[in-house]
């Protein structure tokens, strides 16, 4: 028979044991509901980190699809008041020609104004005079209202994405670039599918006056914004003079000479997503009816995949944005835009064209976002208005060479000969940033916040 085994009696407990066991047990608890209230507590601030930049993405979406009503309603009033394509394409001149009429010294005003106070003023603006567009007869009044109306924008964009800048901490800025490309891809279908409505249900002239309102909307929603320069430029008055201009000049020159890599990115981005891009698509309408022998709707098809492209480049984008680094969103997405642009060029038929559609499309949302962080990351704060505006003003000169030296080459030659010849050049440009930027040393130098060396001492 086994022994039995012993059993100690209880041993008693002091009231010193109940309290610490009593203690213990309330400890644990608090820990747990402390662990729970952090946690809360997070995501309250997480909440309350995105409520400004989700205020803004409102506003801006509101813009975009408002900015697209705008520009199909003013092509269709222009034509049916001249029933002349050539009084449609001078539209397209006058906001190059905008550009380079304010970029010159827009950057020096905008530098030493208060963001939001300009935004806000320049929104109401807009608003006023697309309200009086309708009101008009004269096309030429029609056209100088338009220019107007484009230098105001010329100003609101390097203002704004100064005030971005300013506004987003540096690891909020790839998620929120990513977000403002999706709803900026989402206004390129919803917008013209809106405009259409519009006209079955109204007027283009009903059409131009909702861009207004909208307009209206984007100030009012500028006005809930943070201040972040209040009283800031309180005691210095903007006195712009040529000497002033010329030496803003100077300054964002020397910093492009000592910020080598910066520059490099630049030039090639600008050659690529908007000089050669905004020739090669100037030619777009001509190449799908001359060269792959489509319709009007087929060409609206074609449009419609890219818009499809647009959508999903910017949805991947925004679930991997935090995995990619801004140089390597560049990158790739230059490579890819070229491959697409090489698709579009060499096709022979709809099918062919559409793959080359959708392949630009999707990478070329990876591409303006890795490219709007890496702006926002590198160029300083205190300059960007400068910056953007000379960038601007350059850009503006060479799409217009650029998109007049293709049309002539296409009445000389053929279109898809133009075409492909701009697509190679583009090509190359696109392959240069694409292998620049990913190269292992060049994306690590490229990839560190405004602290290393792309740093200036009024970031400091």
């Amino acid at each position: 028979m086994a022994p039995r085994r012993q059993v100690s009696p209880p041993r008693p407990r002091s009231w010193g044991w109940d309290f610490f066991v009593c203690f213990r047990t309330i400890e644990k608890e608090g820990t747990i509901q402390q662990r729970g209230g952090d946690a809360a507590l997070n995501r309250m601030k997480g909440m309350e980190a995105w409520k400004y930049p989700a205020i803004l993405l409102l506003g801006i979406g509101v813009a975009n699809i408002s900015g697209w009503i705008y520009f199909i309603a003013l092509n269709v009033i222009v034509l049916n008041a001249t029933k002349s394509a050539m009084a449609v394409s001078i539209l397209y001149l006058l906001r190059p020609l905008a550009a380079m009429a304010v970029s010159s010294w827009s950057g020096s005003l905008i530098d030493r104004m208060n963001k939001r106070s300009l935004m806000i003023g320049l929104d109401g603006v807009r608003a006023f005079l697309i309200f009086l567009l309708p009101l008009l007869d004269s096309i030429a009044y029609i056209y100088g209202l338009v220019f107007l109306i484009h230098m105001a924008g010329s100003l609101f964009g390097p203002a704004s994405g100064t005030y971005i800048a300013k506004l987003i901490p540096p690891e909020q800025r790839p998620r929120f670039n990513s977000l403002n490309g999706l709803i900026g891809s989402g206004a390129f279908l919803i917008g013209p599918a809106a405009a259409g409505l519009l006209f079955l249900a109204g007027s283009p002239t009903s059409a131009i006056y909702i861009n207004a309102a909208a307009l209206l909307f984007s100030a009012v929603v500028t006005m809930l914004m943070p201040d972040l320069e209040k009283g800031l430029f309180a005691d210095q008055p903007v006195r712009m003079n040529r000497n002033m201009i010329r030496q803003d000049w100077s300054d964002v020159l020397g910093f492009y000479r000592s910020r080598t890599a910066i520059l490099i990115v630049c030039l090639l981005f600008s050659a690529v997503m908007v000089v050669m891009a905004t020739a090669v698509d100037s030619l777009e309408a001509a190449f799908a009816q001359k060269v792959l022998g489509l319709s009007d709707s087929g060409y609206g098809l074609l449009v419609s995949i890219a818009g499809a492209g647009i959508i999903a480049g910017a949805s991947v984008n925004a679930v991997v944005v935090k995995r990619l680094a801004a140089s390597a969103q560049i990158g790739f997405g230059a490579i890819g835009v070229s491959f697409g642009y090489l698709v579009y060029a060499f096709s022979a038929g709809f099918a062919g064209a559409a793959a080359g559609f959708f392949i630009l499309a999707f990478f070329l949302a990876f591409a303006n976002t890795g490219f709007a962080t890496f702006y926002q990351n590198h160029i300083p704060v205190a300059m960007m208005g400068r910056v953007g505006s000379v960038n601007g003003f350059f850009e503006a000169i060479l799409v217009m060479l650029a998109t007049a030296g293709f049309g002539l080459a296409a009445d000389g030659y053929t279109v898809q000969a133009t075409v492909i010849a701009g697509v190679l050049v583009m090509s190359v440009f696109g392959l240069s940033l694409g292998f620049y930027l990913l190269r292992p040393s060049k994306a690590r130098l490229l990839a560190s916040q405004p602290d290393g060396i792309v740093s200036l001492p009024e970031d400091e």
